[in-house]
């Protein structure tokens, strides 16, 4: 079976801080880039936008996303996301979806699931709570090896922090508003970046790809927490790569709302 899902066309911005440096068009292109990319947590919160509008709070609460970032995204490109629902059963859903701009037509691809039960839960004591590093240190592989549990980054989702997040991924979804309303996924993803940046001090450094599990979804009003510890390193022609597993966890009595494996290059190979 194939159901396409609706059809969500965005202006893409370029969301970055200014931090990483990869976000910048003259070292983009210096890397060989046509210039600077829009960060891949801004990608994956316009791919979420069919799936949240399509499903609602079944995918926010218990769904599942695993993002590949294949092609950069620029600044003020249309990006096309479609997608298409390709099982129901008793399990549950899958959908596949793909975000496009005119330059190219795969930029990013998404696996989603919706299950038909509760999402199966975490061992929380497996991940631990510690500070972050001040000052960071160097992003070496030494240093991933030496970090049995990684510090620590805090956010508090408020309705203020909520309407910034939504005006700067331009998401119009309502469930996302309001005192009731649920915190975006763009979100929730953008919390492994700052896992990874919050730990280490790098050069230019690139998202490529994470696996997210939904386990009951958070609320505007809510702070947030990110525990982790270094689950892989490994080395590829693109530079040396570090995979981060991660637990968000909300409120004081820290309750488990998304498990991320969150993949990045943290230092890419010289420019050519």
């Amino acid at each position: 079976m194939s159901e396409p899902l609706p059809v969500y066309r965005v202006t893409a911005k370029n969301t970055s801080t200014g931090e990483n440096k990869i976000h910048d068009d003259v070292t983009a292109r210096r890397y060989g880039f046509r210039g600077a990319l829009v960060p891949g947590v801004t990608v994956y919160a316009y791919m979420t936008q069919p799936l949240a509008a399509a499903f609602g709070t079944g995918w926010l609460a218990r769904g599942t996303a695993n993002v590949r970032f294949k092609k950069p995204v620029l600044d003020g490109e249309e990006v096309t996301v479609t997608g298409l629902v390709t099982a129901r059963d008793a399990r549950g859903v899958t959908a596949t979806l793909t975000a496009a701009t005119a330059a190219t037509p795969e930029c990013a691809t998404l696996t989603a699931t919706i299950a038909a039960g509760r999402p199966t839960p975490v061992n929380l004591a497996a991940y631990a709570e510690a500070p972050l590093p001040d000052p960071c240190p160097e992003a070496t592989r030494a240093r991933w090896e030496s970090v049995a549990t990684l510090g620590t980054p805090r956010a508090h989702y408020d309705e203020a922090a909520a309407e910034a997040y939504l005006a700067k991924v331009t998401e119009a979804l309502a469930l996302y508003r309001g005192p009731d309303g649920w915190v975006h996924p763009g979100f929730l993803l953008e919390q492994g970046n700052r896992a990874v940046d919050r730990n280490v001090a790098m050069g230019p450094w690139i998202h490529v790809g994470s696996v997210v599990r939904h386990l009951g979804g958070a609320h505007v009003g809510e702070r947030l927490a990110t525990r982790g510890r270094v689950r892989s390193l490994f080395e590829k022609k693109a530079g040396d790569f570090v995979e981060l597993d991660l637990v968000i966890v909300a409120g004081e009595q820290a309750r488990p709302v998304a498990h991320v494996l969150h993949t990045a290059i943290y230092r890419l190979a010289p420019p050519p």
